[in-house]
């Protein structure tokens, strides 16, 4: 399951989707996510999923790479839909057992949940999957200069989320060799209940914290010996400039937001006339 985690990692290509500016990037991931709460319909959920998939083939990146990121919140995705399942009393009653009871707008908004989650995931992927480490913290200083007026660390919070972003892999491969090596040893890190399992984390646990602190500890130390003072009056090596592209993408996706707010509304205009 360590390995499925796609979040923080780069997959190399050469698509339109990776030559944007990283600015574009962001903010058109930002708009898509915000999409998703516009509309309950099947046919916006059929334009967002038409979007989505036509993002994901321009992107080249492989789509069962990027389903591969869905495996660690199975969990978290079955639980979403029980609890919308279970809890929404709204609606006709389709099953009644015990306590419980299933209805068909409980059901409805189960299923729409579910793929809100999907689509959130896979769109949230998509963007650092195509975007650098480096891209990204020039993007997000970009986006929040204007914050710099105020007195807001800008440099320094983009470079924060940029080494966090960096240093998902890099855990998650510690992880992965820490286990195998307390397997190796002979450690049951599968068996026992809930508690005995968190017990048997904890032989993981307390190296993964060691080594992350050392890691901290070391790129602190290589930044200080470089003389590294922050982003006032630095210059950047590729500077971002907006091209043709980018602007297309800006329509594009304006063009799509614009169309999601119409099927809600009219959408909903419909059910309330009816």
């Amino acid at each position: 399951m360590i390995r499925d985690i796609t979040i923080g990692q780069y997959y190399p290509a050469n698509s339109i989707v990776h030559r944007l500016d990283p600015r574009v990037k962001i903010m058109c991931t930002l708009f898509y996510l915000i999409s998703l709460f516009l509309f309950k319909s099947v046919l916006g959920y059929a334009l967002c999923t038409v979007f989505l998939f036509a993002v994901i083939r321009l992107s080249k990146v492989p789509f069962k790479f990027i389903t591969k990121g869905l495996k660690p919140i199975i969990v978290l995705l079955m639980i979403t839909v029980l609890f919308n399942l279970f809890l929404t009393n709204q609606g006709n009653v389709l099953v009644s057992f015990w306590i419980f009871k299933i209805t068909d707008e409980g059901l409805r908004t189960a299923v729409y949940m579910a793929i809100r989650l999907i689509y959130l995931i896979v769109g949230s992927s998509l963007m650092t999957l195509t975007t650098t480490p480096n891209e990204l913290t020039d993007g997000i200083e970009k986006l929040l200069k204007p914050f710099n007026k105020i007195k807001v660390p800008v440099h320094e919070i983009a470079m924060m989320m940029s080494i966090a972003l960096r240093f998902i892999p890099i855990l998650l491969e510690e992880t992965d060799k820490i286990m195998k090596a307390q397997i190796a040893r002979g450690a049951d890190l599968e068996g026992g209940n809930i508690i005995q399992k968190a017990k048997n984390m904890i032989p993981i646990l307390v190296p993964l914290f060691v080594s992350a602190f050392r890691r901290a500890n070391d790129l602190a130390m290589a930044m200080e010996a470089r003389c590294y003072q922050g982003g006032e009056g630095r210059t950047k090596m590729k500077p971002l400039v907006y091209q043709k592209r980018d602007y297309i993408t800006y329509a594009v996706t304006i063009l799509y937001i614009v169309v999601m707010v119409l099927v809600g509304r009219y959408i909903s205009f419909r059910v309330w006339i009816f």
